[in-house]
């Protein structure tokens, strides 16, 4: 599995990364995180507002700050 969180590092987008790297925990899954900065790569998934969250290539919270429940929910 993997989770994108697109956004250029502001404190939304780093508590985003926060929620779902504690659901990864809490839930003991297997899963990359990776964080996209770069604006051309976060527009080619149709994002226009960050902070934004994709799960396997499908974005799934857009221009909002999920929380830890949100995401293991996105994750199940």
């Amino acid at each position: 599995m993997k989770i994108q969180i697109l956004g250029t590092g502001c404190p939304k987008c780093k508590k985003t990364a926060e929620a779902a790297e504690a659901a990864v925990n809490e839930l003991g899954i297997e899963a990359e995180i990776e964080k996209v900065t770069d604006l051309n790569e976060i527009m080619k998934f149709g994002v226009m507002m960050t902070p934004a969250l994709a799960v396997d290539g499908a974005v799934k919270v857009v221009s909002k700050v999920p929380s830890v429940e949100d995401v293991k929910s996105m994750l199940q």
